[in-house]
Parts: C-alpha cells; structure tokens; sequence
C-alpha cells in the first residue's frame, strides 16, 4: 500500500483539492508540505499529535516537511475556534515557545542536512509594507467570502477584531511566500483552517500563472486531532516536565472503548494488518487494546525506557506492591503537617488534584476518593507522619487519577 492510500485507510484525511495530483505527489516522494504551529505555549500537547504524526509518515516516505512556527501570526491570533480573543505575547515569550516546540518536533522530524526545515513566518510577514499589502494581496480577498468563513461566523455575535479580521490573509500569505521561496507545493491543516487554507490556494492562483496553481494542493487533517488532549484537568503536554510520561501513559491508557482502535489506526506505526485484526476485540481485549496504544505513543513521545516505566508503574496499581515510583508524586515537608497529620482536603490540594476545598469536599462525600485503597468517606480523616513515611500514600481520585503523597527527609 502505498503512503497516500495508507493516509485514508487510516483515517487522517478529511477533505482534498486535487486528489489525483495530491496522490501523485505524495507517492513519488515530491511533495514539499508546510504544517503550521502557532506558538501559544512552551510545549507541543495532545492535538497536535496527529499532525506530528503525519509530519513523519510522509517524510519517511520521501516527502519534504516545512515546519511553519507562526511568529508573525502569533502576534495577531487566529479567531479558528475561539470564542473571544487571544492573549498577547511578546516576541521573548514567542521565540522561546518556539525554541521549545523545536526539540520536541526532532523526535518525529528529522532536520538533517536536505531534510525538514523550520521556518518563522515572522521573518516575512513582519518587514510587509502595510499600504504594498492592501495593493498587492488584499486585492484578492473578497470580504463577503471572509465573512462566510466558520472562524469568523462563531465570532461574529461575540465581536471580531480587525486584528483578527487579518488572520486568513497573513496565513494564505504564508503559503504564498512558502510556495515561491521554498517549492512548497502542499498544506495540511485541521478542518477548522480550511478556509484560511482555501484562501492561500486562492492567492496562489489569483497572483501566479495557471501551471503554478496547478501544483498547489489543500489537504485537510481529520478532525479528531482537535478532540485530543483536553481532560477535565487542563492540556496533555508532549514536555515531560508539565505531563510526566506516567501520566501521558494514562491518558491513553483511558482512552473510551469507542475511540481506541481509531486511536492506534491514526497514532500508531503499527502495520495496518495488525491493526485490522483488533478490529473484533471486545470486552477485556479492548483493555489489551488500550495498553498498545498508551505504550507505542508513550514511547513514541519520551523514549522506549520511560513508556516501559510507565507501563510498569501503570500495571503495579492493580496488584500489590507494585512499583509507584514512577507515579506523579509530591513531597510533603513537616510544615505541611499540624500536629503530625494532614487532612485530607489539604493533602488534596497540596496534590494539585483538586482546585479547591470545596471540591474536594464533594468528591469525598461522592465516594470518589481513595487512599491507600481505601475509599476516604470521612472529609475529616487524617494521614499521620507514620504513614507518609518510606514509599507514602498513593491517592486515587475518581477512576484513572493516581498520585503518591510521602513526607520528604
């Protein structure tokens, strides 16, 4: 099976422009794609798992990856599933997000001499004169068109900034400059930039000769990268020191029965015959299942040996005197104690597994709560030194959250 074939029977592509050229492309290597990251934090997470994914599949097949980190956009915001308007950062706060999406991108992309690049759309988009813009590129953009986009229509009750009006146009100028600078002839995107993604085809088109615009190909990631990574806790994040490689384990260790073959088919490197046949698995199997796919994307993410970790501290939960050594832990002090002990509540919150008392307080009286496997069904119990002591206490919060309490010194 060849790569593109492979793509859909795994699930990843949504929608295309030109599906026979993208094929074509794709297939014989000669592809030279961009995919985009804007810089809103100091670590890659869960939703763009997929993307990085790709990135890999298609460079392994001999295609050319152009890592887009979207320094200019970044100072705007894209409006793309937004409900109000982002944050601003300041260049330092971009450029060091961007330092870090880096390292993190080398274990799925290889930036070798001829290979993947990275480029700052800040180096292009910042020098623009604003007037040679409006002349030049804005030309091309019907407002009508714009404001029929799916970004701009879910803004539109709540407000939309002129700032963020620009955004479709900064992005289409990407792959315009990308395009004449780089030969890079593919974009890929989820399907909340299809219309941003559409507008740069358009450019092209508008601005190029009719052969240019016929190497210019839109593809679309599935959706399902969106869903990714967003727990009740807050982002899944690919840097081991916001998302330990337990705790990346355990995302996908809990993945629902419905989503996990789906999970490995688009995640996974597994060959898709071996994926075929999980196919009829139920019941217990699927819990098989689960653990494939949290051990191949753990170690895909932080190495063989942490995915073995976090496997073995996964497994020592469920029987006795199992390894926790590996399980999120906090140290506690004697200046966390009162009289030799800590409440619960406290405990919890010192944890970080609840926001508040008042949480924690509802989560007790929910049975939701368990300590050294015993269902905590007072708010007002107490853990003494004694038992913090050694190895401490692991906390169970709900079904899936563990988290080992013990008293340093």
């Amino acid at each position: 099976m060849q790569i593109y074939e492979e793509l859909k029977a795994r699930g990843l592509i949504a929608q295309v422009t030109d599906e026979e050229e993208i094929r074509e492309l794709v297939n014989t290597g000669k592809a030279t794609f961009y995919i985009g990251f804007d810089p809103t934090a100091d670590s890659l997470h869960v939703g763009h798992f997929m993307a990085l994914c790709l990135m890999k599949r298609l460079q392994m097949a001999g295609n050319r990856p152009i890592v887009l980190v979207g320094v200019g956009t970044g100072m705007v915001g894209d409006p793309s599933g937004r409900t109000d308007m982002r944050q601003m950062m300041t260049p330092e706060t971009i450029q060091h997000n961007c330092d870090c999406f880096k390292k993190q991108m080398e274990r799925f992309i290889d930036f070798g001499e001829g290979k993947a690049i990275m480029v700052n759309n800040a180096d292009w988009l910042m020098d623009l004169n604003y007037v040679e813009l409006l002349r030049d590129v804005g030309a091309c953009f019907s407002v009508n068109n714009m404001l029929r986009a799916e970004c701009y229509k879910q803004r539109m009750e709540k407000g939309l900034s002129f700032l963020e009006f620009n955004y479709m146009i900064m992005q289409s100028y990407d792959f315009y400059h990308l395009f004449q600078e780089y030969g890079c002839n593919m974009q890929f995107g989820g399907n909340d930039q299809w219309s941003n993604m559409l507008g740069g085809t358009e450019l092209i088109r508008r601005k190029l000769d009719k052969d240019a615009y016929a190497m210019t190909i839109t593809l679309l990631l599935n959706s399902e990268g969106k869903k990714m990574g967003k727990t009740s806790s807050g982002a899944v994040w690919l840097d081991p020191n916001k998302t330990s490689p337990y705790e990346f384990y355990q995302y996908w260790r809990n993945v629902g029965d419905d989503d996990v073959l789906k999970c490995i088919r688009m995640l996974t490197f597994l060959p898709l015959e071996e994926i075929d046949k999980m196919d009829s698995w139920e019941g217990a199997q699927l819990n098989t299942a689960k653990e494939i796919l949290a051990y191949e994307l753990t170690k895909l993410v932080h190495g063989e040996e942490e995915a073995e970790k976090a496997q073995k501290t996964a497994w020592g939960l469920f029987s006795s005197g199992g390894d926790t050594s590996n399980m999120p832990s906090t140290g506690l002090t004697a200046g966390d104690l009162t009289d030799g002990s800590i409440a619960i509540l406290d405990l919890m919150l010192k944890c970080g597994l609840i926001p508040s008392k008042g949480e924690g307080r509802r989560l007790v009286q929910q049975g939701g709560v368990s300590v050294a496997g015993e269902k905590v069904s007072d708010i007002g119990a107490s853990f003494t030194a004694e038992q913090l002591a050694g190895e401490g206490l692991v906390i169970k919060k709900g079904k899936k959250v563990f988290h080992r309490a013990y008293l340093e010194g």
